[in-house]
């Protein structure tokens, strides 16, 4: 058998297990969400911030840090940044 013989059989071989491996997951998802379908928005998402406050002043790191960015994007535009 020649190198390209050998390398068609091994990709036909993957493409069929990834196809297996495929089914096997979207017929797992069918039956987990047959009984309870999950609906977009129906889900609680527990953002709040644990302590807000300490957006409102920003530290001195993050001010240099946005100088910085606030720098490069002006360099990357081929403008000076003044403060």
């Amino acid at each position: 058998m020649e190198t390209t013989e050998v390398g068609t059989y091994a990709m036909v071989a993957l493409t069929i297990g990834l196809l297996v491996f495929i089914w096997r997951m979207r017929m797992r998802n069918i039956v987990n969400n047959q009984d309870d379908p999950t609906i977009a928005g129906q889900d609680a998402l527990d953002g709040a911030a644990i302590n807000p406050e300490q957006f409102e002043e920003p530290d001195d790191d993050a001010l240099d840090e946005m100088q910085d960015l606030l720098e490069k994007a002006a360099e990357s535009q081929g403008l000076t940044y003044e403060e």
